[in-house]
């Protein structure tokens, strides 16, 4: 970028003419864009005249690419990057005109300048890499969907916007999907939903907590044939020790037993369900 630094350095009322000599054209204040890359090209490698010609070409077109720049602004990228981006195809138009051709010099900046910025958005502001043709496509989706919104008053549905882009439903689809990837959130980010009024609020504060009850659902499933096998005595007193969290001594009160008969029929009643789970888990 130091090149670039040095060009944009100069200023616009910088007039200071190309300095003649031999076998060059003699130019002026007001040679044009075309004249200055023509004597360019003429010039040999290394001639200190071809960085003045170069400046020159830049500060002419200087507010025209900033132009350009503004124009893409307000999309979520700093307008410092995207002037900086355009000019970068500035140099590169300045690099590759051929003034041979006989076209203006702005015929060929246009395109280059602009290629160059829209070649930054797509390298440089999705949170993820998507496919080319959906990073092209998502500025149509968003132009279709806001113009069926005014037309129809709702949201379009994937069919809807399948026949208004002229694409087959699935790979509208995909594109929905991927659109939403252009930008990521921090979780440090203030939640903007303002719902609880609450100051600071982060979006980390709204993430869900992991449900360890999860990781018995299997082993719930899987016992409950042997549960079912068990007699009816047995199967109550597993309900009140382990789902009415009673003590011992509370379940052989209310059974009629003493404490180490409930012990005893407790300890079996588990060591008979711990073989059964383990056989159920050498069949599987």
């Amino acid at each position: 970028m130091s090149t670039i630094a040095s060009y944009a350095s100069h200023k616009a009322t910088d007039h200071t003419p190309v300095i003649p000599g031999p076998h060059r054209p003699v130019l002026n204040e007001n040679s044009s864009a075309e004249e200055l890359l023509s004597a360019l090209r003429r010039l040999k490698a290394g001639d200190p005249q071809a960085t003045r010609l170069r400046e020159r070409v830049v500060i002419l077109y200087q507010p025209l690419v900033n132009k350009i720049a503004r124009r893409y602004g307000g999309r979520g990228e700093p307008l410092d990057d995207l002037k900086q981006t355009a000019m970068v195809g500035l140099i590169k138009a300045i690099h590759g005109y051929d003034p041979d051709r006989g076209k203006p010099f702005i015929s060929y900046l246009l395109p280059t300048v602009t290629g160059e910025v829209k070649r930054h958005f797509r390298d440089h502001t999705w949170a993820v890499r998507v496919p080319r043709r959906h990073q092209e496509n998502r500025t149509k989706l968003r132009r279709v969907i806001g113009e069926f919104q005014q037309t129809h008053a709702r949201t379009p549905t994937v069919r809807d916007l399948a026949q208004q882009m002229g694409l087959p439903e699935g790979e509208v689809s995909e594109l929905v999907q991927v659109s939403e990837s252009y930008r990521s959130l921090s979780l440090d980010a203030p939640d903007a939903s303002g719902s609880d009024g609450q100051e600071g609020s982060r979006l980390e504060d709204r993430l869900g907590s992991e449900d360890k009850g999860l990781e018995l659902v299997v082993q719930r499933e899987s016992i409950k044939p042997a549960l079912a096998r068990l007699p009816a005595r047995e199967r109550e007193i597993l309900l009140l020790r382990f789902f009415g969290d009673h003590t011992q001594t509370e379940i052989a009160d209310r059974l009629g037993y003493s404490q180490m008969h409930v012990s005893r029929l407790l300890k079996g009643v588990l060591e008979q369900l711990r073989e059964e789970m383990a056989r159920g888990n050498a069949r599987s």
